[in-house]
């Protein structure tokens, strides 16, 4: 895009301006091009009319950590680069997420990756075709348990599901959202140590950045969240961390770029602009000389609200623990890794699925790899990453052992679902 913008002489580069000016011209493009069919409409881009056809964008975020590259993106002006603007916006909940979302107030959000699924199948709210452009980051986040707990001599889970078993009360853990990366986790440690997530204690849904507060008062026993609130809780001496959720998948997924479906039949050239924008804030985030900045950058009121240290630590991969124990952690939240994080392999969508069949939220297995071909943007991606010169993976599938020793193998998504011990 940079370059078309520069003298030329060539009578190329004429005719691909003269084409992109006319593109834009026809009634704002975007509407004419929604009617044209994908295979014409991809052609057209390669032929050079890659003008995004809306070049303001509201990107929605949660006051997080990992909401990084939307917001360095638009700090920073990558976003300006690829013809665009991205606006980002600050969201309560990831309710309001999902609701913004389909209803077309937001035109794409940092999301977590089971949400959109969630709404793909209608899972608890609305149904609407979905779209995953990309993944924002893995690791990162934590299963912080209270001081209460500590005091009673819970370290780890093994400890916890022993005090459960020994002393039965209502035990009260808190995710982000029933379908979301927060409550698969919670759930998959829960279950990997004996306790089933279900029955034997109380889940509920809490914003992200309510978390400290809540479990300040008393309202929970645990809670999965992203960071800086499990660092936060450390620092108000109030929780300490019982597992990373990178010790639970190394390299997990976690949040993404998400949209409507519709959102990129419409505007597929603003969402590869998106994706080329929060590709280069994600190699400037992984560079780690530029992680304090980037600190410094997203603890503003405007963004995640809280103090620089809470953020930094662990962005280094400085963890620790609450309770004695300190560590350089090797698998600290990633933005890009050479593209390996970024790249929405089908797989990950899957294993949300299994997981929210194994959890009784689908009552029959769907079409686990149809469903995932048609949310992730594999294509539109690959075409993003060509004119950013990221690599991408040449399987859009990925296997992983997780924490109970079981391993992840997308070949088979319903025996997978099934083979758990512990399930709905």
């Amino acid at each position: 895009m940079k370059d078309d913008l520069k003298p030329s002489t060539t009578a190329v580069d004429t005719s691909r301006r003269d084409f992109i000016k006319k593109s834009t011209a026809i009634a704002g493009a975007a509407g004419i091009m929604s009617m044209v069919p994908d295979a014409i409409r991809n052609a057209a881009w390669a032929a050079g009319s890659d003008a995004p056809e809306k070049t303001e964008v509201k990107i929605g975020f949660i006051p997080l950590t990992d909401c990084a590259s939307v917001v360095i993106a638009s700090v920073m002006g990558f976003d300006k680069k690829y013809g665009i603007k991205i606006t980002p916006t600050k969201e309560a909940s990831w309710a309001a997420v999902r609701d913004k979302l389909v209803n077309g107030e937001l035109d794409a959000s940092h999301v977590l990756y089971g949400l959109i699924y969630g709404v793909q199948l209608g899972i608890g709210g609305p149904k609407k075709d979905m779209a995953v452009l990309m993944t924002l980051n893995n690791n990162g986040q934590a299963i912080t348990l209270s001081k209460q707990l500590h005091d009673k001599g819970v370290k780890d889970g093994d400890s916890l599901a022993a005090l459960i078993k020994k002393e039965p009360r209502e035990y009260t853990f808190a995710q982000t959202f029933p379908t979301g990366t927060h409550a698969m986790w919670l759930n998959y440690w829960l279950a990997s140590h004996g306790v089933n997530p279900l029955t034997e204690v109380k889940n509920i849904a809490v914003p992200p950045p309510q978390m400290v507060a809540n479990m300040r008062v008393g309202n929970m026993d645990g809670y999965c969240v992203g960071e800086p609130w499990n660092a936060r809780a450390i620092r108000d001496k109030i929780g300490f961390t019982g597992v990373t959720t990178q010790d639970i998948w190394k390299d997990h997924p976690e949040k993404v770029l998400g949209t409507t479906a519709e959102f990129v039949q419409k505007y597929p050239n603003t969402a590869r602009a998106m994706v080329m924008a929060i590709l280069e804030a994600s190699q400037f985030i992984d560079t780690l000389s530029n992680r304090s900045k980037v600190a410094d950058i997203i603890k503003d009121k405007s963004y995640v609200n809280t103090d620089f240290d809470s953020i930094e630590d662990r962005m280094l991969g400085q963890y620790d623990n609450g309770i004695g124990k300190k560590w350089q952690d090797a698998n600290y939240m990633k933005f890009y890794n050479d593209g390996a994080v970024n790249f929405p392999y089908l797989s990950d969508g899957m294993w949300f699925l299994t997981q929210h069949k194994r959890w009784g939220m689908l009552k029959e297995h769907p079409d686990y790899l149809a469903v995932a071909k048609k949310v992730n943007q594999i294509e539109l991606y690959k075409q993003a990453a060509a004119q950013v010169k990221v690599p991408v993976p040449k399987d859009p599938m990925r296997s992983a052992k997780l924490i109970d020793g079981v391993t992840w193998d997308p070949k088979n998504p319903k025996a997978y679902a099934d083979g758990f011990k512990i399930k709905a």
